[in-house]
């Protein structure tokens, strides 16, 4: 799973999305229910579909025109560390 800019910069800043979800949950008001709800919705639709990506890396694999750089290596390499230490 790849974690997006926005929320490499939350958690290094402290924050995520559950701290916010948690703290919106506690507000009783309904336009931070609305809020959360526009917010979580918003992610989901700019989420690609991962069947997606992996046929578009498996065609440019197969086509030989998959050249990750070592800054790409290294940035997946970082996210993944992140992601599996804040699980």
């Amino acid at each position: 799973m790849r974690i997006s800019d926005n929320e490499v910069k939350k958690i290094l800043d402290g924050q995520s999305i559950v701290d916010e979800i948690v703290h919106i949950g506690k507000e009783s008001d309904r336009e931070a229910d609305e809020k959360l709800t526009a917010q979580v919705t918003q992610n989901v639709l700019e989420m690609g579909d991962r069947e997606d990506l992996v046929a578009d890396l498996k065609a440019r694999i197969e086509a030989g025109t998959y050249n990750p750089t070592g800054d790409d290596i290294a940035d997946a390499m970082i996210r993944r560390s992140i992601a599996d230490r804040i699980r």
